[in-house]
């Protein structure tokens, strides 16, 4: 039901409801409190002072509703009785709570004590009616009877809604036959075998707790309630694709030993055993579905290129026969799709792969949004060529290019494929589901899948959001490589630090430097002034620091062509410093740039500054990370101070989800999971446990025939993913 039919709401409070996603009863049923109640005291109306938080407990009376003194605001005004005194309250822009109580009734009130001509009174404090008055004062927030009366849930707010609003709203739905017309989607024996309480008595509980455990209960439930719901969209997802006919592809272990044997560098064993993995993957009757999570410089983009080759070389591919046509065995060579999240990402594939497949006459195509390229050229051997989109369309339709390496452009409804066999998906993250299935969906039979991510990811997380993804590893970096020397700087120390990047250049090496943001801040506003830009920081670096170097700026405002150039006389040495925005987080690889120093560290998150650390560990020469900061105490402190001594980024991972939670990891909203979700990531055992019930779940019941109330849900999850 539709809240503006259950309550007479202002156009404040609607455009409010509308920006914090409530336009339902059963949406406001599940915005759920962030916390319970304040940092304050239980006190006797005698003892408060002027600007404490205080809990009181007394009789209401003389309620009324008035006009604020200034401005004509409409209010509520009452008197709160104790055994040691009384005290006036008000509730500005909420009249409606005169109407509320009734004279004489006991309440509990929470709020700030404030002074208005030598009176002290409460100003918009919590309010709710409990059955009796407990004794004695200074006892907890959850009261030492425990159920003397309920917690007093802080919702999340908004311009027009206050917390206040929200309480009462949600109170008087759980008091309507709403709540007993709604079906639990859990079933019951997954709920008997979690101890997890049901879903009205989880509601109430989480919205009205009498005690702590009431509202971890319910917190639980509906932790993994959502943890659940995602795996079974997930599972059902995958045994839905797995149903399609895919192509085996037998690996040539002598081509490919010979393959691997032109690279400068042995593989690790996390190296192969990621392809021992993806190789028996694709001589399985079912499309392959990985996940392959490494560490920056770990040797990713080696693993998805001799998986290409092991695609493209396979001669003839053998597709499954399940669901082929007698005859249907030749289809002629096998072709790949690697999708990457920028251009530059994408050209430097491009190029990687042009130096791969050198040897072989295998040729590689790019397609961005700016343009198109083919290697080998027809006319320079050796070098690649600009083409027409049409051209490269044309090739790639017909089976001429088995090599496409892209950006969004990959997906785009005039990029046929004749057999797609094989797509990669690199940083996974950045792509939407609708991205992932657009690619996967280019050909008749269905490709095997590799995505790959060098974000830090904890194992829960990696568990509820790629649960329909087989996860490898690569915890292993190349033989050689020296750990990075991560430095704290604090603002006296920078000319120190400065000294050093100008001795590291002067041998020869390069340096970047990570800005927060493109422009100068805007001096009208007071908290983007600490922000450092690229522009000015380099016009600075230039002028005052570093006049002997040059120096290039880098950011998402420069046209593809002007990217380029300066990407092209960094790696080439004509540019020292490269100052840029956070453009250079991914991929970016320039091995002789062995110092990264961050501006404004506090700024970006510990999986963002683990990425830009990684640029600089593209060689075997000592590499530096110089983390500058502002603060010198406090959590930004504890969380630069981890990322100091983090060996690796699923070390960092882990850390990060102890010092902050999950949810400021990598940005709780890029994920799509709630905050009481990503909370619930710390318990490794409850997303195990919805795991394992949602895949019991889709091997027993693909269909979900046997539980209508959980295919209904899965339904409407589809349904967003495909608007």
């Amino acid at each position: 039901m539709l809240l503006e039919k259950i309550f007479r709401l202002n156009p404040y409070q609607k455009r409010a409801l509308i920006k914090l996603g409530l336009l339902t009863a059963g949406d406001l049923l599940r915005h759920f409190p962030a916390r319970y109640g304040d940092v304050a005291v239980m006190k006797n109306i005698g003892d408060l002072t002027k600007g404490e938080t205080a809990v009181i407990f007394g009789k209401i009376s003389n309620l009324k509703t008035s006009k604020a003194f200034y401005k004509k605001i409409p209010m509520a005004e009452a008197k709160i009785t104790d055994e040691r005194g009384n005290i006036k309250a008000v509730w500005f822009n909420q009249p409606y709570i005169a109407k509320m109580f009734s004279e004489g009734s006991l309440v509990r009130v929470e709020g700030k004590v404030a002074l208005r001509r030598s009176d002290l009174y409460l100003s918009n404090p919590k309010i709710e009616k409990v059955d009796k008055i407990p004794i004695g004062v200074g006892e907890s927030l959850f009261g030492s009877a425990g159920d003397v009366h309920h917690l007093y849930p802080v919702y999340p707010e908004s311009r027009g809604v206050t917390s206040n609003w929200l309480y009462h709203s949600v109170q008087k739905i759980l008091k309507s036959s709403i709540l007993e017309n709604l079906t639990d989607p859990i079933p019951l024996e997954i709920l008997q075998k979690y101890n997890l309480p049901g879903l009205k008595t989880a509601l109430v509980w989480i919205h009205s707790p009498k005690t702590e455990n009431d509202a971890l209960a319910a917190r639980k439930r509906f932790a993994f309630e959502e943890v659940f719901f995602i795996q079974l969209e997930r599972q059902k997802a995958r045994r839905d694709y797995e149903q399609n006919p895919t192509f085996k592809i037998i690996t040539n272990k002598v081509g490919l030993n010979n393959f691997k044997s032109r690279f400068s560098f042995k593989p690790t064993g996390a190296q192969e055993k990621a392809l021992a993995d993806i190789f028996a993957d694709f001589e399985k009757d079912r499309p392959m579905m990985r996940l392959l999570e490494g560490d920056v410089g770990s040797g990713k983009t080696f693993v998805a290129a001799a998986a290409a080759y092991a695609a493209v070389v396979t001669r003839p591919p053998i597709p499954s026969t399940r669901g082929l046509a007698q005859g249907e065995q030749d289809f002629g060579n096998l072709q790949v799709a690697y999708m990457a999240p920028t251009e530059i990402l994408a050209r430097q594939h491009f190029e990687s792969f042009t130096e791969y497949f050198a040897h072989l006459p295998i040729n590689i195509g790019l397609i961005t949004g700016s343009g198109c390229l083919k290697f080998p050229s027809k006319t320079n051997t050796g070098e690649a060529t600009k083409i027409s989109r049409s051209q490269l369309l044309k090739w790639v339709a017909n089976g001429e290019i088995p090599i496409l390496i892209g950006t969004h452009a990959l997906i785009q409804k005039t990029v046929r494929f004749k057999h797609l066999a094989f797509a990669v998906i690199d940083e996974q993250h950045r792509f939407g589901v609708i991205q992932r299935q657009k690619l996967i969906r280019k050909g008749e039979m269905a490709p095997h899948l590799l995505s790959m991510t060098a974000t830090p990811i904890p194992r829960t997380l990696a568990l509820t959001i790629f649960g329909d993804l087989d996860l490898t590893l690569l915890d292993e970096m190349p033989p050689g490589r020296k750990p990075i020397i991560t430095d704290l700087v604090l603002p006296d120390e920078r000319q120190k630090i400065y000294e050093k990047i100008r001795v590291e250049i002067t041998a020869g090496r390069q340096a970047y430097v990570i800005c927060p943001r493109i422009d100068e801040p805007d001096p009208t506003k007071l908290l983007a002034l600490q922000a450092k830009s690229v522009k000015a920081e380099a016009k600075r670096l230039k002028k005052e620091i570093f006049p002997e170097f040059e120096i290039g700026i880098l950011h998402g405002k420069l046209k593809p062509a002007e990217k380029e150039k300066v990407m092209e006389d960094f790696k080439n040495g004509a540019l020292k410093i490269l100052v840029a925005t956070s453009v250079v987080e991914v991929g970016v690889n320039v091995p002789n740039a062995t110092m990264i120093a961050i501006e404004g560290a506090e700024r970006f998150g510990l999986a963002q500054l683990h990425q830009f650390r990684g640029r600089v560990q593209r060689s075997n020469h000592q590499a530096y990370c110089f983390v500058f900061t502002e603060s010198q105490k406090g959590n930004a402190v504890r969380r630069l101070k981890a990322l100091q001594q983090a060996a690796n980024g699923f070390e960092l991972a882990e850390l990060d989800l102890k010092i902050r939670g999950a949810g400021e990891l990598a940005g709780a909203r890029q994920w799509g999971l709630s905050d009481i979700a990503m909370d619930a990531l710390k318990n490794l055992k409850m997303v195990e446990a919805a795991r394992a019930e949602a895949q019991r779940i889709i091997a027993e019941d693909p269909t979900l025939k046997n539980f209508p109330a959980l295919a209904e849900k899965i339904h409407r999850a589809e349904a967003i993913h495909l608007e």
